[in-house]
């Protein structure tokens, strides 16, 4: 006596299951990653680079947009640069 192994309902079930199982952990990937938090980040613009700025620095020396282009400050002698920041927006006084 033999028995077909895709008639088997014990073994039908099982296949089920797995199935089932599989089916679920892609719809949960795919969910996980549609939903979770993006890691990238655009990139912030330095200040000389960013038009909304008119004066920025680092501590040491101080640039500022003119019509003519960006004119700085010369550091002093010994004078440790910070970070880069904008001290002043374009419009404020």
């Amino acid at each position: 006596m033999t028995v077909d192994a895709s008639r088997d309902p014990q073994t039908a079930r099982r296949d089920k299951r797995i199935v089932w199982g599989i089916a679920g952990l892609v719809a949960a990937t795919v969910l996980i990653g549609a939903l979770a938090p993006s890691g990238h980040m655009p990139a912030a613009l330095a200040p000389a680079d960013d038009p909304a700025c008119a004066e920025w620095g680092d501590g040491c020396k101080v640039c500022r947009r003119l019509e003519a282009g960006a004119a700085c400050s010369l550091p002093g002698i010994a004078c440790t640069p910070g970070t880069m920041a904008c001290l002043r927006a374009t419009g404020e006084p």
